[in-house]
């Protein structure tokens, strides 16, 4: 049976918490992560599927675009099996887009991101469903994130390295004496059992719903939980990432995603993270200004339109598109061992694990640094991966190595992967 009493108990299941759980085990903490629902049932999961640039950023928010630059060549070399680099283009379709041309590639110049001029002719060919009349395109390296594939495998590897991840557990609440966390309180929704957990070191990664967990341990943080609509089409409209060339804004990004194209996104401010609403009105809206890139979209079916939440840093006199893509990691006087996240992005999960990991380090007195940058993911290769795994399900796994659905394969195998890692876990826990 596992340690009652861990190093660190992290709270969230997305793309921060997991990358956390798998850096401190890799510096040889004990690590339990509890997730309410399952991993990347949250904003994680609901992501648009763009590995940033930071391009986007580059005259908004120059530090988010280095910080999506770096993490995108890192993602791509850790994690090959769940990037398609695509290429991006961004492309001008109106007059107020080539005016902005300019100031995007002085941005990008600034912030050093790569990119290429591109003859509209010769994007047109390369990309035929393009606008015919685009003014100007520019070409940087946006790739493709393939969320579960990513999610998934940072959970096996931090199960490899001694992380325990529960799904179905929900911290309900804090017991605090003096300035400290004594025990946090877990419902278990697989048994209905009330638990208790005794770690040393709290780290909140709930995404939009951290002011909740937080507030339990009579915290108030400032977010501004921002949901985006994202829409689904039938088909692959492009072979690139098409993003429109202007300030960020609705509906500007068109992403192949494996067989299907998504469009996004919106940007509302939200009161409850938990009961989001999608209206016919958005769907239609984010179409139109879609097909000024791809005219085509308007006559491909939608399939279906999904929402996630952003947990945005909340910041007077700033709307939701405004806001910085920044995050912020909050050590708090008290409770002491309480440390939470806010803001940060999909395409940073790695360096907000990173430097959360540096935070909790320091409070438990260790120097150790962090690894993840240049550490495979579990799933990389993945069949040779599973070969070293001595579980019930590795058999029934491997049986997609040769055959018809061996690439489709991948995503079922880590599914099937995580479930074991999650009952194991709680196995070790005790909780079964």
């Amino acid at each position: 049976m596992a340690n009652p009493n861990p190093d660190v108990v992290v709270i969230g299941g997305g793309v921060n918490g997991l990358f956390a759980a798998l850096d401190l085990s890799l510096r040889g903490f004990q690590v339990v992560l509890l997730e309410r629902n399952v991993i990347g049932s949250g904003a994680s999961g609901r992501m648009h599927g763009l590995l940033h640039s930071g391009a986007r950023y580059v005259a908004t928010d120059p530090k988010a675009a280095v910080e999506c630059a770096e993490e995108n060549r890192i993602i791509a070399s850790i994690a090959p099996h769940a990037v398609e680099n695509t290429g991006g283009y961004y492309v001008a379709v109106d007059k107020d887009d080539e005016e902005y041309r300019e100031q995007f590639i002085k941005g990008l110049r600034a912030v050093n991101i790569d990119y290429r001029e591109v003859d509209p002719r010769d994007a047109l060919r390369e990309e035929p469903n393009l606008n015919p009349e685009v003014k100007a395109v520019v070409e940087v390296p946006d790739k493709v994130v393939f969320a579960k594939d990513l999610l998934f495998s940072v959970a096996a590897s931090a199960y490899r390295e001694g992380a325990l991840i529960i799904q179905g557990a929900e911290v309900v609440g804090f017991n605090i004496s003096g300035s400290m966390i004594d025990e946090v309180v877990v419902k278990d929704h697989v048994t209905g059992d009330i638990r208790r957990i005794r770690p040393r070191v709290i780290a909140v990664t709930a995404g939009p719903w951290t002011y909740k967990v937080v507030k339990m341990a009579n915290i108030e943080v400032d977010m501004m939980p921002t949901m985006g609509v994202m829409v689904v089409y039938r088909r692959r409209l492009t072979g690139r990432v098409i993003n429109r060339m202007r300030m960020p804004s609705d509906g500007d990004i068109l992403l192949p995603y494996a067989s299907s194209s998504i469009v996004g996104t919106t940007a509302v401010i939200v009161d409850d993270p938990d009961n989001l609403t999608i209206s016919s009105d958005d769907i239609d809206f984010l179409t139109s200004e879609g097909s000024r890139m791809v005219p085509m979209l308007t006559k491909v079916d939608v399939v279906r339109a999904y929402a996630s939440v952003r947990p945005l840093i909340k910041m007077p006199g700033v709307n939701a598109r405004e806001a910085a893509r920044d995050f912020a990691i909050i050590k708090h006087e008290k409770p002491s061992n309480l440390i939470s996240v806010i803001g940060g992005k999909f395409t940073t999960g790695r360096l907000v694990g990173e430097r959360l990991s540096d935070e909790v380090s320091g409070l438990l007195g260790s120097s150790k640094g962090s690894m993840t940058r240049n550490h495979p993911l579990f799933g990389a290769n993945l069949y040779e991966d599973l070969r070293e795994l001595d579980n019930p399900l590795r058999s029934l796994a491997l049986d997609f190595k040769g055959s018809i659905d061996e690439e489709r394969g991948r995503v079922a195998a880590l599914t099937l992967l995580v479930s074991e890692v999650t009952r194991s876990s709680r196995r070790l826990m005790g909780w079964s």
